[in-house]
């Protein structure tokens, strides 16, 4: 049975259409260059990206920590992906280039290999937002009924983190 073990939720400015996911003890700022440009999360070591529209600047972030796999949550989402990251620390940061990192109190486990599942939806009263996917110029959907979670905020991701493997 898969079990809640903490959660957090933050503010942040995303900026150059990148919102990242850093393990503490990554020096790397980037994601891998072979990065599929055409999804939405572009992973590294240690670390996942999340392309964000132009027209987001502010995004209210809650992040989960499970004991396995959770459900996924109900209700129409914009988007939505899975990615599997590498964290050899087992403590995360957020980032972003204007802003830096951030230290986040998520509580994971131990370090290991983990999955993250990004969810996310933009605000219907401060769109239309355009696709930052490579190739794609679609306008984005903005389903309704996430007011409280949006906090007045452009976009809402909701990252459920997951361990898959412990590194010895």
């Amino acid at each position: 049975m898969t079990r809640l073990l903490d959660s957090c939720e933050a503010k942040v400015s995303a900026s150059y259409r990148l919102l990242g996911l850093h393990d503490n003890t990554m020096a790397a700022e980037t994601f891998d260059d072979e990065a599929d440009r055409t999804k939405w999360l572009l992973p590294g070591p240690g670390l996942v990206y999340l392309q964000t529209p132009p027209e987001v600047v502010t995004v209210a972030i809650r992040l989960e920590s499970w004991t396995t796999a959770p459900s996924p949550p109900p209700g129409p989402w914009a988007g939505q992906e899975e990615v599997e990251v590498d964290l050899p620390e087992g403590e995360l940061q957020l980032q972003t280039v204007d802003g830096g990192m951030w230290e986040i109190p998520l509580v994971l486990p131990s370090p290991g290999t983990y999955r993250m599942r990004w969810q996310w939806v933009f605000n219907p009263d401060t769109g239309p937002f355009a696709s930052p996917l490579k190739g794609c110029s679609d306008v984005l959907a903005t389903p309704t009924d996430y007011e409280a979670e949006l906090h007045g905020q452009d976009q809402f991701c909701l990252v459920q983190i997951w361990r898959t493997v412990s590194t010895a």
